[in-house]
């Protein structure tokens, strides 16, 4: 129990979760690797949370963390390694490729061979 308390004290969005999903009455709800965390926020900090750099929203109330996906495959986001519920969105193709954008902009540029 106490590792779980510490996880939602500390919990830290731009470092952990793979996405986010906007609810009712402020309430946010963060997908991570083994986890979901239900946090009740303002409307102040759900707004700058979502328009926050790090996070593209791909659908009405679904914002995903571009600095986590691992990959796009077939028609979804892929964040991290194994076949988890939490690991893999569907997403539409026309978001894909604005999440590819967004991946190739936040990647470091790689030296050219002259």
């Amino acid at each position: 129990m106490d590792v779980a308390l510490r996880l939602y004290d500390s919990f830290e969005p731009h470092d952990e979760a793979y996405f986010f999903r906007v609810g009712a009455y402020g309430l946010v709800c963060f997908h991570g690797r083994n986890y979901n965390i239900k946090k009740r926020m303002s409307a102040e900090e759900t707004t700058r949370l979502t328009q926050d750099a790090a996070f593209m929203r791909i659908s009405s109330d679904c914002y995903v963390n571009v600095n986590r996906v691992l990959e796009i495959e077939g028609d979804c986001i892929c964040f991290g390694e194994g076949p988890g519920l939490n690991n893999r969105l569907p997403v539409s193709r026309r978001k894909q490729q604005l999440v590819r954008q967004a991946m190739n902009e936040r990647r470091p540029a790689e030296p050219t061979l002259s």
